[in-house]
């Protein structure tokens, strides 16, 4: 059998990167579970975007995800080994949102997702990110944390994430986004 199946983890523990084991409902790979879903969830977003500028910002975005998953999958004390996205990540982050944002219109109210494939694709990205993020803050206040820019960035990444929806759904044709309240 290989050696991803090594069975470990059949106790119902998991090995952190470092020395130790927690249970697998305790809060660090509770979020760096919802991390790895958030990149799964914006790979079958890149899988279905129509355009490639969609496709090459959703990689380069699952590529950090990757990074914050080691740092939150590490202990406290070896965190800093792992720690690869800072404050930089997060400015790429909102100047591609000032770039994208520049090219679309905003609704005047909140969107139901589902107007075109890769946008409902990239509105259930947005959730997931969104949970993630939750999980990462609760890691944060317990000081369990301590690399703000992660904050930050899953913050930022939530709303590229809507943007790039409506990005997407312009460029299927979509005139106006479908609205929680119908317009009169």
């Amino acid at each position: 059998m290989p050696d991803y199946f090594s069975g470990t983890g059949d106790d119902g523990n998991t090995g952190l990167l470092g020395d130790q084991r927690v249970p697998k409902f305790h809060p660090r790979p509770a979020a760096y579970g919802a991390l790895d879903e958030a990149a799964a969830a914006l790979g079958l977003a890149r899988a279905l975007a129509g355009v490639q500028q969609t496709q090459q910002l959703i990689i380069e975005v699952q590529r950090d995800l990757y990074h914050i998953m080691a740092e939150v999958a590490a202990t406290p004390k070896q965190a800093h080994r792992f720690r690869e996205l800072g404050a930089e990540r997060v400015a790429w982050l909102e100047s591609e949102l000032k770039r994208l944002g520049d090219q679309i219109s905003m609704p005047k109210g909140f969107v139901v997702g589902g107007d075109s494939a890769p946008g409902a694709a990239l509105d259930l990205a947005r959730t997931i990110v969104r949970r993630a993020e939750r999980a990462i803050v609760e890691l944060a206040h317990a000081g369990e944390l301590t690399n703000p820019p992660l904050l930050a960035y899953l913050n930022r990444l939530s709303s590229l994430c809507f943007v790039l929806a409506l990005w997407e759904n312009q460029r299927a044709g979509v005139v106006s986004p479908t609205l929680a309240k119908p317009e009169d």
